[in-house]
């Protein structure tokens, strides 16, 4: 199988690997160090972004503001009870993926907050 793939051979590498040069966890940070750090590095004050998707093929835009740190309210009213359901499956993924949160506020509308925002209650 192994040769198949195109992996045979790979036991045998050109250079050596120190693995004394290397310390553990000396340049790893988790999703939400590093979401933290870009957060407040921005001089723009924080936004909400409302979107409305029409269709699946909308989720990378959603998909970009939660990656750029914003706060997204979406709303899949307007989309088929199928394309709807994978929509929130992406979003709740992405929230997973990113450490964020994701939070039905209404019928067909949810919350997608990055790890640094605080969702309460009240």
């Amino acid at each position: 199988m192994a040769s198949y793939l195109g992996l045979s051979g790979a036991e045998h590498y050109d250079e050596s690997y120190d693995y004394e040069d290397e310390v553990e966890g000396e340049d790893w940070q988790s999703a939400s160090e590093r979401a933290a750090k870009r957060w407040h590095a921005m001089n723009e004050p924080s936004r909400i972004v409302m979107l409305t998707p029409m269709k699946y093929n909308d989720a990378p835009v959603i998909g970009q503001h939660f990656r750029d740190g914003q706060t997204v309210i979406m709303d899949v009213s307007g989309m088929s009870t199928a394309e709807a359901t994978r929509m929130v499956d992406f979003v709740a993924g992405l929230a997973y993926g990113c450490e964020g949160r994701i939070e039905r506020i209404a019928e067909k509308v949810f919350l997608l907050a990055p790890a640094e925002v605080e969702i309460t209650n009240g």
